[in-house]
This record gives C-alpha cells, structure tokens and sequence, in this order.
C-alpha cells in the first residue's frame, strides 16, 4: 500500500538534497544541477517542510548535513542511482529486453564475450549489459538480473545453474622455468609464487595434492587473473591460472607451464539469479543459450 504522499518526495527535491549533501554546499549542488542557488534552496526548504524534519545545519553561509539528513542522503544516492540506471536501459532498450549481467573480468573476456555475438544473433530483441564485480554482492541492492559466480553452490537467497568446472596450472614465461629448471613440485616451493586475492589457499591446495608441505605464502598479490597472468609473462614468478582462461598465452608460448600438474578446482563457475528474476523473459533466453554453451566445454 502507498504509503502517505510526504513519504514519496519529488525527484527534483531529492536530487537538490542529494547533491547539496555530498558536495557540502548549495553553490556546488546548484552548478551540477544547472539551477540558481535560490532554487536549490528552495528545494531543500520544500523536502524539509514536506518531511518534517530538518536536513542540514545552517551556519551563516554554510550548511552542514545533520547525522540523519547523511543516513537519508545515502539511501536516496542508491535510490536515484536505480532510477537513473533503469531510465538509461529502457531508453536503450524500449521493448524491454534488456539483461544486466555481473561478470568476473577475465572470464567475461576470456570466455563469455567472445560467444555473446552468438547469443545476440539468436536473440535480436535483447539488450546485454555487462557490469564487472570481484566479489559476491547483494541483488537486494545491486541492479544486476544475474550474476557469474565463482565458487561453491552456496549463494543464499538465489538459484544458481552450474556453467563449467576449471583446472588450474602452475604457469610461468619460459625464461623463469630454464633458470629454475623445475624437476619437482619442491621445487616450485622455492620460487616466487604469484597469488590471487580471491583464492588465497590456491597453491597451498595445489601443494598437498603433490604432497608437498604447507608452504607459507610468499610473493606478490594479485585480484585478477588477467594482472597475475600478465605478471608471471613478464618473469616476476608461476601463477596457478585456470587453464581455459590462458590457452592463447599457453599456444603461442608466452606462458608456459612450469610443470605439467594440474589440479581441478574444488570450485566451479555459476550463473547466479535472484528468485524473483527467475521469469525475466531476456534471463530466461540467457539461461537456455548459456547451458548449450556449457554443454560444449564439458
């Protein structure tokens, strides 16, 4: 139910509050919203009245946001964010087809993009947009329709369908593995490891399934695959990368493997969608293209 009409303030009040709260200043909100001082002003005196309560401090010249007016701002930052992202997609798409997709950086590039032509050609109606994100998020607040996991079946709150499993390989340039002349996973121990953020017991997994000691992690971090990989071209250590992701560095030689063992992931690579998306016709299209996709990489 609507709730009473001084709870549902106009997007031009918000907008004045909004901008005058995170810039500190009515001049500055007043410049990025292409208004006179005296209007923004106004504004703000309207949402006051219409809410009852007072936003801001007012000092002589300054204004000073008061600790519920901050709280309120930020709420109505992400609200006017949602609406300004729903308003570019509908322009974008007016028909409605439109599908935000979170994706993790090189797996969208490596994998998912180079077969999206395929998808867009069999749905001509639908709109992807891609958004990238290094960690889980909430839906409740993200405006994203889907998203690609890595890791367990374990997202709370969503329904999950399993894309492709992954195994890893300890990689390095060429140069790196003639100086160190590995013979042995010991000897991997001894050079510079180079590790992923996300994955933080990657290579200690890698090393009990060769038998090899815990080793304590040393050597450079990394929160991509694509800035590690870059990295072990360029000699500074082996990375443990996913095999599938690094084929073009691995057939041309500019990465090498610095022993060939390879390990499967315990994890694995999940489309992810809230429950109440399940039925959003562009998803559901996605959905069944992408289980053909995944089909042909098992």
């Amino acid at each position: 139910m609507q709730g009473p009409r001084r709870f549902l303030p106009s997007i031009s009040l918000l907008s004045a509050f909004e901008a005058a709260a995170r810039t500190g200043s009515v001049t500055a909100a007043a410049r990025e919203l292409n208004l006179t001082q005296s209007a923004v002003s106004r504004q703000i005196k309207l949402l006051e009245e219409q809410l009852e309560v007072a936003l801001f401090h007012r000092e002589r010249q300054t204004i000073r946001v008061t600790p519920g007016g901050e709280v309120y701002a930020r709420e109505i930052r992400d609200a006017l964010r949602k609406i300004g992202t729903a308003s570019l997609m509908l322009r974008a798409n007016p028909m409605g087809g439109t599908l935000t997709l979170a994706i993790l950086p090189t797996f969208g590039t490596r994998w998912l993009a180079p077969r999206l032509p395929h998808f867009l050609s069999e749905n001509p109606g639908i709109t992807v947009n891609l958004v990238t994100r290094l960690s889980s998020f909430d839906f409740r607040q993200d405006p994203a329709d889907a998203a690609i996991h890595f890791g367990g079946k374990d997202w709370p709150g969503g329904e999950m369908m399993k894309i492709r499993s992954e195994t890893v390989v300890p990689a390095c340039s060429p140069a790196l593995r003639a100086q160190q002349d590995f013979r042995g996973p010991a000897d991997i121990a001894g050079a510079a490891l180079l590790h992923l953020t996300t994955r933080p017991d990657a290579w200690e997994r890698w090393f009990a399934l060769q038998g090899v000691p815990a080793q304590t992690p040393r050597g450079m971090l990394f929160d991509q695959f694509a800035t590690a990989a870059q990295a072990a071209i360029a000699g500074l250590g082996v990375a443990l990368l996913p095999e599938f992701l690094i084929q073009e560095e691995l057939e041309t030689g500019r990465l090498v493997r610095a022993l060939d063992l390879p390990m499967v992931s315990a994890e694995a690579y999940y489309l992810v969608w809230p429950t109440e998306r399940a039925g959003h016709p562009p998803l559901t299209a996605f959905r069944q293209w992408l289980q053909s996709q995944a089909s042909e990489d098992t």
